[in-house]
Formats: C-alpha cells, structure tokens, sequence
C-alpha cells in the first residue's frame, strides 16, 4: 500500500473512532431497562459469556502514571492513555484487537499457538508463544474479558448490584465488586454487564485514596462504544506476516525471570503469607516468583539481581511521590503498588501488586533478610 493510502485508510479509522467516542455520553443518557437479577447470579453470567463472540470498537481510558516508561514504554502507554480498541473475538484463544492512534496502528492477533504483533508503520511482525505470566497487552483491556477476570474469583459477599444503564446501545446490567480484604488498593470495581448475554460491556476500577475513602476519577475506564454480537469470521482474526515484514520472536517474561534467579541469585525461600494474603500456585511461574492474594488484590515478590535493582531504585526515587525508608521505597500508582527491597542480610527484592503502601511495607518487613 502506498504512502498515500495508508494515510488516508489511518484518517478515515481515526475520524470514525473520534465520532464513536463522542457517543457515549448522549447514548448512556438514554433510559435503560434493569432486571430482577440478583448479584452472585449476575456474576455467573459474565463468567459464562466466554462463548460470545463479537465484534466492535471499544475505548479505553488509563490513569496509572507508571515510572517505567524508559524500560516498558508500550505497557505505561497502555494503562495511562486513552486507548482506541477494534475487536473481533471469536473466543479467549482466537481474537484480534488492533490499537488505533494518531501515530500508528498495532494489530494484536491471538491464535491456539501463539500471538502474533503487528506494527503496521514499521512493518514488523512479533511472533510471541503461550506463557504462563505475560505483559498487560490489548486484549486485557478489552471489556468482556476484563470483567471476566476481574469478577473470576470475587467472593458473593464483595458482590452487590448498581441499578442498570446503556453501553453501546444495550441494556446493560450493573455489578460492583467490593474487595474485602483489609490490603487491597482497589476500593471497587464496577462491570455493566449485557442483559442478554451476560458480555461485560464496561469497566471502572476505582483506587483507595491515600487515608482512605475512593478517587474521583477510576483508574482504568474501559467501554464498548460499538458492539455486533456477532462471531467474526476465522479469517479476519487469523495472521500471516506479509512477504515484506520484519519477523522477530518476542520475549517471555516468565522465562526471563527464571533465566535471572538460575544464573544470578541464590535460592530464596519466601514466607508462605504476606501482609495478611495467603501464598498461590500458579502454573508455569519461575518458582523464584512468589504469589499472593486472591480476586482484585494480588501481590506478586520477586528477587532481582544487584543490576536491575540499582537502575529500578533510580527510577523510583526520581518518583515525586516515593516513599523512602529502613524497609525500601515505595510508590503508588492509582491502584498498583510497587516497591524496591534491599535487605542488608540477602539480595533485593521487588513487589508489586493491587495493594496499598501500608501493605507493600508490612510485606517487605517479614521477607527473608529483613528479620533478624
């Protein structure tokens, strides 16, 4: 395709995309019908809308500052912007969600062996395999299966219904998520759900505030603007790089960590719970990788080699907001937490997760080196 027509072909996309995203204001002020649904079998309905299949645009708005933008520019854009998502998804191992903007198009194609990244501008195609732990990327921040997996281990007694409203045209179905444990940074997550089908149609994710109480504005606002319940054909969603792409083969982020700890860190056996969230297994994890919590409120504790923690302790200082004391320093953005631990008796360690300060820093003083 020419120069000239790839220009055009990004305008036309871009221009319809700013139309769509106009919409939902004017759309969810229109009346919407609610049902006498009660919140644990709302929430069976989303876990079963695995099957839907669609087709759509979504949008989706980020306020995480993350302070890694230097090492992981694609993941800070991903979850601080505001993200224009086109959709086909036959299912949760055969989808395609292209990002759109005003500097490029990014085509994210997910099949039984793989995903396949496609950067239109430059070309290059990245061939990445199934792994265990992987990057936030696109199609997580779809609606339907964000809310899926944010609902996926919710307990019924954090579960209450919000009335309804109209997403993308639709009677849409609300369910709030309280979490009930005392660490968790997230104050709610709300998940407007499709009456017919059960297909989340939106997101919110709402921090705890620092002292208590929500933020004004969600942390993560993800919504369809326009949605065919439709299951696309095999075609669209499939990939083959173009004669003229650049092929590479990406990284797996699970298998960098075990690389790390087998070459570079001595053995560590972490504490089988951390401020007050029980230690998980999750399959394919490095064993270095230690797990824990449940639902919303996750927390994840790795050890680093003395390399990445100098260059990781910069950027986190240079944070305005950092928090620095005996235990490490800390930042918070919205809900996601993350910490640099350097004991004086062991290597370093880092922690991240959907937990607040006060627990980033209960969980670092009961790490091995940091008790006498």
């Amino acid at each position: 395709m020419s120069g000239h027509g790839r220009t055009r072909r990004w305008s036309v996309v871009v221009a319809l995309v700013a139309v769509l995203a106009s919409l939902p204001a004017l759309v969810g002020a229109l009346p919407a019908d609610d049902a006498d649904v009660d919140a644990a079998d709302l929430r069976a309905a989303v876990l079963a809308s695995d099957g839907v299949g669609f087709s759509g645009y979504a949008v989706s708005a980020g306020g995480l500052a993350l302070p890694v933008g230097d090492q992981l520019p694609g993941v800070a854009d991903l979850l601080s912007d505001r993200t224009a998502l086109r959709v086909w998804w036959r299912g949760p191992g055969e989808h395609r969600v292209d990002v759109v903007s005003a500097a490029g198009e990014t085509g994210v194609h997910v099949g039984a062996d793989g995903t396949w990244t496609w950067e239109y501008e430059s070309a290059t195609a990245t061939r990445t395999a199934p792994a265990a732990l992987t990057l936030p990327a696109p199609p997580d921040l779809v609606p339907a299966s964000l809310g899926r997996r944010l609902l996926s281990e919710a307990e019924d007694g954090e579960l209450s219904r919000i009335g309804a409203r109209r997403v993308a045209g639709r009677d849409a179905l609300g369910l709030r998520l309280v979490p009930a444990a005392p660490a968790a940074s997230v104050a709610r997550v709300d998940v407007w759900a499709d009456a017919a089908t059960g297909l989340p149609l939106a997101v919110e994710v709402v921090a705890v505030e620092e002292g208590g109480g929500e933020a004004s504005v969600p942390a993560l606002d993800t919504r369809f603007l326009d949605l065919d319940l439709t299951v696309p054909p095999a075609g669209i969603v499939a990939f083959t790089p173009p004669a003229e792409a650049r092929v590479r083969t990406g990284e797996d982020p699970a298998g960098l960590l075990r690389e790390a700890a087998d070459r570079e860190l001595s053995p560590v056996r972490l504490p089988v719970e951390l401020a007050g969230l029980g230690r998980r297994d999750v399959a394919g994890a490095p064993a270095a990788v230690g797990l824990y919590g449940s639902g919303v409120t996750l927390l994840a504790v790795a050890p680093v080699p003395g390399r990445l923690a100098a260059g990781l302790r910069s950027t986190l200082t240079a944070a305005p907001d950092a928090v620095t004391d005996e235990l490490g320093t800390r930042i918070a953005a919205g809900p996601l937490g993350l910490m640099l631990v350097e004991p004086p008796r062991s290597g370093a360690y880092v922690l991240t997760g959907t937990v607040t300060l006060d627990a980033l820093a209960d969980a670092a003083a009961a790490l091995p080196g940091m008790t006498s």
